[in-house]
């Protein structure tokens, strides 16, 4: 995009993330009138319409929505250099919340919570270990990491990692119980629950692998929990490729099937834009879980 105003690009953003010319002008501290000149003047640069109007309301068109895809990269890129270059985020204070399953806090965030360490020494970093989206909606968190997509429109969600898991199983059970060779054997072996036995039913069943509620013996709401019996040798359980293969004594069973594939999504609030502090910590996770 050489020779692109980035001022226009900006009030691009502003205006597809607010959904009108005036809230996107009270973002960017102008007034009305500029703001519709500068996104005017971007669609002559592209030579499309960015935004057209449906009765009182403006809607992006199909270009825009294919320009947002591109330029919102820019626009987080732009904000995380602006807290560089300023040196702004050693000098970030104040609580930021974090909400996430209890696996990821405990297995993943880790690593994660040492950069923003480094990044930002002042600030408070809150861990709220639950799969409740309406932890977000009730304001009891600033940012949650989930596996769906919120329905929610005050919400701004990001696709950061299609995640990949298997089956794993430890050592000293696969020595005991025989290691399967293909997905018939699994009706053979033992499973952990992670939460709702029939709903893992119903999500192994298309793939091909014949369980029941008999292959379901012991299970645990808590995934860190179902885990350490998975580790305890009490039977197979499904887990990310992260945390399954950095995990001492665990196999994966079946290596050569096809893995499960699963996304996570990064959601907060609007105040990502007027937050310096919740904008630093969502643009490190989204680094950290895009690489």
């Amino acid at each position: 995009m050489d020779g692109f105003d980035w001022n226009h690009i900006r009030a691009f953003l502003a205006t597809a993330e607010t959904g009108s010319l005036s809230a996107a002008a009270r973002k960017l501290g102008q007034t009305q009138p500029t703001l519709s000149r500068q996104v005017a003047a971007l669609e002559d640069d592209l030579g499309v319409m960015l935004f057209e109007r449906v009765g009182r309301t403006l809607e992006i068109t199909q270009a825009g929505i294919e320009l947002l895809d591109h330029t919102k990269a820019m626009g987080e890129a732009a904000d995380r250099i602006a807290l560089t270059a300023s040196g702004q985020s050693t000098s970030i204070e104040g609580l930021v919340r974090i909400t996430a399953s209890d696996v990821m806090s405990a297995y993943i965030l880790p690593e994660v919570l040492k950069i923003l360490r480094s990044e930002a020494p002042r600030l408070r970093i809150e861990v709220i270990a639950s799969n409740d989206i309406r932890d977000l909606m009730r304001r009891e968190a600033d940012i949650a990491i989930r596996h769906v997509r919120p329905e929610q429109p005050d919400l701004i969600a990001k696709l950061i990692q299609d995640a990949t898991g298997y089956f794993y199983a430890a050592t000293d059970y696969l020595d005991r119980m025989g290691r399967p060779k293909s997905k018939s054997d699994l009706a053979d072996h033992e499973f952990i629950s992670f939460g709702d036995t029939d709903q893992m039913i119903g999500y192994f069943k298309p793939l091909g692998i014949p369980v029941d509620r008999d292959n379901f013996r012991l299970g645990s709401q808590n995934g860190i929990v179902a885990w350490e019996y998975a580790k305890h040798g009490f039977g197979i359980a499904p887990m990310s490729e992260h945390v399954g293969d950095m995990t001492p004594g665990m196999e994966r069973v079946l290596p050569d099937m096809d893995p499960f594939q699963f996304p996570i999504w990064l959601t907060t609030h609007r105040e990502l834009h007027t937050s310096r502090r919740i904008r630093l910590v969502f643009d490190v996770l989204s680094a950290f879980f895009s690489k």
